[in-house]
């Protein structure tokens, strides 16, 4: 990869323009979860060690190019200083005459908060003109929101070829754990992918398995793997509409060499309910009446086998309806086991995308991976092999 990092930059008395992600929950005015602002602190606190002063690039919900009270950033300025442990000044724009004073007049030690970028419609629009405004508040551009790189805006594209660019250290540990699990791995290479439905995965589905040697596949999606290959699974969640798509996908994987696990047994309820009564039956014996909500133990243990002969695992997605005990068996089971995988030195994984934190966190497993991305559709984007905008603009 060739872009550049905090290391490679000369940030002592400059202004530097973070691009941060502080789209955090909020009830009542406060913030229900800080972990996106906790995750800006190795950046923040680097660049003051420099000597450099922080200046955030922020959005925050979807004003649609309007000023929006309710969407001001005001509100975060306590969170951040906390976090940063730093004082946090407020601009009331993020362009124009009263931005420009406030980063003029930032002193060292302190960072500058913007306000809302979504404010201005030229933000989404990529708008060369807004992206020059923002430059104006500057003299380097550190993007440090990996989770908005895979969209072409001015505070992440356009800007970042307007200044010297680099990567924060939260977008340079994204990067760097995707290379070391899809762009140069250790081999051999497996990956979990689970979830409802193959039609909003098809294009992960299809560029794993050009790039892994084992290719689990659970959940709603596994469902209809199964009924393309003839076997009746009852009322359970498949798209039977997608069963060309699906024979096309094994297909590909035999043509390139990546063995496709599928449930080789599963459990099966007739309602979906906590402790609803369940059985444990052959994949190919689901009852006409009953619908399959997690793999079964045999299933569980062909994929433990798998994990133990590999050296990366990608992981997006639960194995079952994870939610609602006791279908969040498989996935708690094989999270363990690739979490103890990973505190044994045997192991690189990498997760992240949709329900995969909440059903990692949920089995306990989470804090021993490798890496855990929140990017969520930045994430998916980067697996299905697709050119992140946020990230060529850092390449240059």
């Amino acid at each position: 990869m060739t872009w550049k990092s905090l290391d490679d930059m000369d940030l002592a008395g400059k202004r530097v323009l973070v691009r941060v992600d502080v789209n955090v929950p909020v009830e009542n005015g406060r913030v229900t979860d800080a972990t996106r602002i906790t995750r800006l602190q190795p950046t923040i606190r680097d660049i003051l060690a420099k000597g450099g002063r922080p200046i955030l690039l922020a959005h925050f919900g979807r004003p649609k190019g309007k000023h929006v009270p309710d969407l001001s950033l005001r509100f975060l300025t306590a969170s951040l200083e906390e976090a940063f442990g730093a004082p946090v000044v407020f601009a009331a724009d993020c362009q124009g005459p009263a931005a420009e004073a406030a980063a003029e007049a930032l002193k060292d030690g302190h960072v500058l908060l913007l306000e809302n970028t979504r404010f201005y419609a030229g933000e989404e629009k990529n708008d060369p003109a807004l992206a020059a405004a923002f430059a104006r508040l500057g003299d380097v551009y550190c993007n440090d929101a990996f989770s908005c790189a895979h969209r072409a805006h001015a505070s992440t594209e356009a800007i970042a070829r307007l200044l010297p660019a680099c990567a924060g250290r939260l977008m340079q540990a994204e990067l760097q754990a995707l290379e070391t699990a899809l762009g140069a791995p250790e081999r051999p290479v497996m990956a979990v992918v689970g979830g409802a439905k193959v039609s909003t995965k098809l294009e992960l589905l299809s560029n794993l398995v050009e790039k892994v040697d084992h290719l689990v596949i659970g959940g709603g999606m596994a469902n209809t793997f199964l009924a393309a290959q003839g076997i009746d699974v009852g009322k359970s969640l498949a798209e039977h509409d997608m069963t060309d798509t699906a024979n096309r996908i094994m297909e590909k994987a035999r043509d390139t060499g990546c063995t496709i696990l599928l449930p080789e047994d599963v459990v099966v309820a007739r309602v979906f309910e906590a402790g609803a009564e369940n059985e444990t039956v052959a994949a190919d014996a689901c009852p006409a009446d009953a619908m399959i909500l997690d793999a079964g133990p045999n299933s569980v243990a062909a994929m433990a086998e798998t994990m133990s002969n590999a050296r990366t695992l990608i992981w997006n997605g639960p194995m079952g309806a994870f939610e609602i005990p006791p279908f969040d068996t498989a996935t708690n089971a094989a999270a363990r086991q690739a979490a103890a995988l990973t505190r044994a030195g045997k192991l690189i994984t990498v997760a992240g995308g949709g329900d995969t934190v909440a059903a990692l966190n949920q089995a306990g497993a989470a804090q021993d991976f490798t890496y855990i991305s929140t990017a969520g559709g930045a994430f998916l984007e980067w697996m299905e092999g697709k050119t992140l905008p946020g990230v060529a603009a850092l390449q240059g």
